[in-house]
């Protein structure tokens, strides 16, 4: 409980100046502006909570979850059902977009 309150403590409130700056510096790079969509937004995240400018993730970890709902069987999904367990192993191959990110 002690690392939980030690951690907690640490965290600091984000700076509103940091988040535009942020944002002023993602807008000016050669792509269009908010492109990127969530993973800009992100970015700002990470910017604003490290307190730099061009901060670095060692420690990255990204979750991918997988799911069969059942959608398919009712005729209004855009792939059939094996195409599930086709991207399952694409992600596992390394193949997928996600994993570029990782």
């Amino acid at each position: 409980m002690r690392k939980i309150t030690e951690t907690v403590e640490k965290i600091k409130p984000i700076d509103a100046r940091i988040l535009k700056e942020a944002q002023c510096r993602l807008d000016n790079l050669t792509k269009p502006k908010g492109s990127l969509g969530r993973l800009e937004e992100l970015a700002k995240k990470v910017v604003a909570i490290t307190g730099r400018e061009n901060p670095t993730l060692d420690r990255k970890v990204i979750f991918t979850m997988v799911g069969d709902h059942g959608v398919a069987r009712q005729g209004v999904s855009a792939f059939p059902q094996e195409v599930t367990v086709q991207m399952i192993h694409n992600f596992l191959q390394g193949g997928a977009a996600i994993n570029v990110l990782a």
